[in-house]
């Protein structure tokens, strides 16, 4: 260890990476990716939402959608029609993470041969090790 790493505690280092946790963690959650990514072709409504993200419930898209818009990721557009239209547009630091999530998604699709062949090679030489 380093010196300047002496008397760093565990406790120091969580303190200064919860809020980091925290937000990562809700960027990163299931139906908030799958909401970023639907959103990110310009404002959508509830339904719309609803019907693009398979497995979503009505009350979790409701809470997320909450949850990104209180994080300032989402704004919300309440139109006065009858029945009230409302739609969901992703803010400029909401594209900027969306460009990011595409650069992971477009890592992921260039790599996951590899990873299914490692994952393969690893399972076959972990298999004949606990024979």
């Amino acid at each position: 260890m380093s010196q300047r790493n002496t008397g760093v505690t565990v406790q120091a280092v969580n303190a200064h990476a919860c809020p980091v946790r925290e937000v990562l963690d809700r960027v990163s959650g299931k139906w908030s990716v799958q909401i970023l990514v639907a959103a990110a072709h310009g404002p959508i409504r509830f339904t719309e939402l609803e019907r693009s993200i398979e497995g979503i419930s009505r009350r979790m898209l409701t809470l997320t959608l909450r949850n990104l818009e209180r994080d300032g990721l989402v704004t919300r557009t309440v139109h006065p029609t009858v029945p009230p239209k409302v739609e969901y547009e992703l803010t400029p630091v909401a594209r900027e993470l969306h460009e990011t999530l595409q650069r992971l998604t477009d890592w992921a699709e260039r790599n996951r041969v590899y990873i299914a062949e490692s994952r393969a090679t690893y399972d076959a030489e972990h298999d004949k090790e606990q024979a």
